[in-house]
């Protein structure tokens, strides 16, 4: 465990890490003790419906402590890392209206970046023909988008399949780049934050596997088949980690431990994925590091939160 925290009571408090990392349970602990509202940064939960298999918090925990970011778009809807980090904006900005804490929870890296990054004025794209690309991006390998990239806009061909496609998608429709447009059109950031990166080491994997048989339990395979039944196949919301596996299995194209096996190699990818960027990411001078499983993560907790360095 460590830490180097700045002390700045002015930066906002974020909760980051891995799936199934325990960031959400350390949230609902603070909220025992502190007045807050939480911020789902996960892109997986801002979808209408698409509930068991992304983890969103419980009605209970919901009723308990106040939640922004979740359920905000419907499945067949396009939702950016920017309209994200606006409404995020928005909501901390009505936390401190209401003399609560706001805090960030999620593990969607790009959601952070764009939270404390400086904003830029987005180029308007044709709606119709965003989705005609939103199709074709759909059937192209990550390796192919990242190609585009480096003919259309090489200074950002080194980032994740999302960040890849929305820099074809401008510069295809804008015929601008989007690395000059951050240059040309960036407005100062307003949002300084201050991280809190939850990990519990090798016991992540266990975890993992723990959560997909409770969703198994839960009913996912059920949620999968009602969404199926009204969705299109290349809704957004699909992408969501483990939902194309699961309406694999509602629709008998896999078998029940096939689905599982998969479904958990997939999620320990995408924890690995996490990991890296949380570990080479964040400014290290406003980042403190957790393991919920040690025995003085509690007193981490309380130095993190109140911006002293951790022993």
């Amino acid at each position: 465990m460590s830490s180097n925290a700045a002390s700045d009571d002015a930066s906002v408090r974020v909760i980051c890490g891995a799936t199934a990392a325990g960031k959400s349970a350390i949230a609902m602990a603070l909220a025992h003790s502190h007045d807050t509202l939480i911020i789902s940064a996960d892109s997986r939960q801002i979808y209408r419906g698409f509930d068991i298999g992304t983890a969103k918090p419980s009605a209970a925990d919901r009723l308990l402590v106040p939640h922004r970011g979740v359920d905000v778009a419907e499945p067949s809807e396009r939702y950016s890392a920017a309209q994200w980090a606006t409404q995020a904006r928005d909501w901390i900005a009505e936390a401190v209206a209401l003399g609560k804490t706001p805090v960030v929870v999620g593990g969607t890296g790009f959601y952070l970046r764009a939270l404390v990054e400086p904003l830029f004025n987005a180029p308007p794209l044709d709606p119709e023909r965003r989705a005609a690309l939103e199709r074709l991006f759909a059937t192209t390998s990550t390796e192919d988008l990242r190609r585009w990239c480096t003919r259309l806009d090489p200074e950002r061909a080194h980032l994740g399949r999302v960040q890849l496609a929305r820099a074809v998608e401008v510069a295809l429709l804008s015929g601008q780049r989007l690395s000059e447009l951050h240059r040309t059109r960036a407005q100062a950031p307003t949002i300084r934050a201050r991280y809190l990166v939850v990990d519990p080491g090798p016991s992540l994997g266990g975890r993992i596997e723990h959560r997909v048989d409770a969703m198994l339990a839960s009913g996912w395979p059920e949620e999968v088949r009602q969404l199926a039944a009204r969705l299109d196949d290349t809704a957004p919301a699909w992408k969501a980690s483990g939902y194309r596996v699961m309406r694999d299995l509602v629709q008998g194209r896999v078998s029940a431990q096939t689905a599982r096996e998969r479904i958990v190699i997939e999620t320990r990818q995408y924890a690995k994925r996490q990991r890296t960027w949380f570990r080479h990411q964040l400014p290290p001078e406003s980042t403190t590091r957790v393991n919920p499983n040690d025995r003085d993560a509690e007193s981490t907790l309380n130095a993190w939160w109140e911006g002293r360095m951790a022993v």
